[in-house]
């Protein structure tokens, strides 16, 4: 393991001007590094805002950071130079999810850590966010979800605490909340209700409307998941 180190992270110091070998195994490290990212992206995304440009852009920028340090390493005019000509640069789209903000960051460190040829940086800070973005995703860490659905139906009658339909919502939810129940007016006896659900299971779903529109008189149900690109 030693002397694998000692390949990736040679003793020189990167004040020096960089031979063509160094450079190139700088964006190859780069180039690796920046597909663990973007797959550990691609693994852990959920939502309906994916999209491929995006995923492709983490493996670009980790490469493009990486070649500026090297550019840049050894002249100090010419990195003022470099970032008075980046300062040109507009970004026209709008990042709307702040995860992907991080991403960006992630790759712009480990970019910036294989570029001034420190190896051991890249490769352990790489594994380490990958680790810690995998372990957010699979814990579904700081998501508060106290209701997960929304019910609506119709119904010619009042439900009270024994009614029918309570007990098939006892069965099929943790937790229910009645949010409304407005007289449909113009002297219908007809009451439409809306509940707000906490579902212990969503691939029963099918099995709790099944048995609520057996109930005599209940029509016009329907029922909506919060979906997670919801949240706010």
């Amino acid at each position: 393991m030693d002397k694998i180190w000692q390949i990736l992270e040679p003793g020189a110091p990167v004040t020096g001007s960089f031979d063509p070998v160094t450079v190139l195994l700088s964006l190859l490290l780069a180039f690796v590094l920046g597909q663990v990212l973007a797959w550990v992206y691609y693994f852990t995304h959920s939502g309906l805002s994916y999209s491929k440009s995006f995923v492709q852009s983490v493996i670009i920028l980790t490469v493009v950071v990486a070649m500026v340090m090297s550019t840049i390493a050894s002249s100090f005019v010419m990195a003022v130079g470099l970032m008075g000509a980046l300062s040109i640069i507009r970004f026209r789209n709008i990042i709307k999810d702040t995860r992907d903000l991080a991403f960006i960051f992630c790759s712009l460190a480990v970019g910036m850590a294989a570029g001034s040829q420190k190896y051991r940086i890249a490769v352990i800070g790489t594994v380490f966010l990958s680790l810690v973005l995998l372990y957010l995703h699979f814990t579904d860490f700081g998501r508060h979800r106290p209701h997960n659905g929304f019910l609506r139906f119709s119904l010619p009658t009042h439900i009270g605490p024994d009614h029918p339909i309570s007990q098939i919502l006892k069965r099929f939810c943790g937790n229910f909340i009645l949010v409304s129940a407005q007289d449909s007016g113009f002297g219908s006896p007809v009451v439409e209700y809306a509940y707000q659900l906490m579902i212990r299971n969503a691939a029963r779903n099918a099995q709790m409307l099944s048995e609520l529109e057996k109930i005599e008189g209940i029509e016009n149900v329907s029922l909506t998941m919060q979906e997670q690109l919801l949240e706010v």
